[in-house]
């Protein structure tokens, strides 16, 4: 058995059809993005396999990335999804906040509705039409 022979080490053989699935761009089991973690994803093998016990595979894993030097086109496009997704995220964040902020403006009206019906009730002093408060006409 040779260190290098796939057909006898499971792991080895798992990281190496995950590492041919990644720089394919046709990953089944991880993001897709070209890193060892993601290659450790991909195998379904814990990342200490490849920093501990196949560096070598580790190494060629990123001497094969590098000399890639391209993006896989399906990770591409997880990649424009991402950046519309966080778009629509910072646009849902914002709408929260001036809903929040609109909310705080009801409470206080109703605060202080509820505080001049409370006062009116234990005075005897009329409670004055809303439109004359507002020197309306109506």
């Amino acid at each position: 058995m040779t260190p290098t022979d796939p057909n006898h080490d499971p792991i080895r053989a798992k990281i190496i059809a995950a590492m041919d699935r990644l720089l394919a761009g046709t990953p089944l089991r991880s993001t897709g993005r070209l890193s060892v973690s993601q290659l450790a994803v991909e195998a379904g093998v814990g990342r200490w396999h490849l920093t501990h016990q196949h560096l070598d595979l580790k190494e060629q894993f990123q001497a094969r990335v590098a000399s890639a030097a391209n993006t896989p086109a399906a990770f591409t496009s997880r990649l424009s999804e991402f950046e519309n997704l966080k778009a629509v995220h910072a646009k849902l964040i914002a709408h929260c906040a001036e809903l929040e902020e609109r909310l705080q403006v009801y409470a206080t009206v109703i605060n202080v509705l509820s505080l001049e019906k409370q006062a009116a009730k234990t005075t005897t002093a009329a409670v004055a039409d809303i439109h004359v408060r507002r020197g309306g006409d109506r």
